[in-house]
């Protein structure tokens, strides 16, 4: 009859496989730890170290003085507004912004032109005979009748008696 075969393993020491993958980490990551030390020393002059030590240690009156600020009427408008502008920007669409940015740049060049002479009566008369031109103005003519409206005192409700 078959005899079996006694496979003995030698005991896992997991302690001394990390003490080997040490020893071959300087070797294996020399160029990530030479950049890790370099960050470190400038991280260092920068006095960032000092800083963060600072906020860990008094941490606590960081925080109550940072919700003290944020308490004022003037930091709950800032950050409402913050919100709202952040809302805004994600609604408009990247290509128009990109066409307003564009515009923006265009504009700002012809200005700065040495020669640049501001057009008469007749030639503003003549830039609006542009499809261009009047697209951009009734753009803005209904981006002022709705800011109008939203500026306009809101009516009271009538209290009937």
């Amino acid at each position: 009859m078959a005899r079996p075969i006694p496979l003995e393993l030698p005991p896992r020491d997991p302690r001394a496989e990390l003490r080997e993958r040490l020893e071959r980490a300087p070797i294996e990551h020399a160029e990530a730890l030479l950049d890790a030390y370099e960050l470190l020393q400038h991280l260092r002059d920068a006095h960032v170290f000092e800083v963060l030590h600072g906020i860990l240690s008094k941490g606590d009156k960081i925080v109550e003085l940072a919700v003290d600020a944020v308490k004022e009427p003037d930091s709950i408008r800032g950050l409402r507004n913050l919100i709202i502008l952040g809302k805004t920007l994600g609604s408009i669409d990247p290509k128009l912004l990109e066409g307003a940015s564009a515009a923006v740049r265009e504009t700002v060049e012809t200005a700065h032109k040495p020669d640049a002479e501001p057009p008469g009566l007749f030639a503003i008369l003549q830039q609006l005979r542009h499809k261009d031109t009047r697209r951009a103005l009734g753009l803005m003519n209904s981006f002022l009748r709705s800011l109008g409206k939203h500026l306009s005192p809101r009516e009271k409700p009538s209290t009937s008696e």
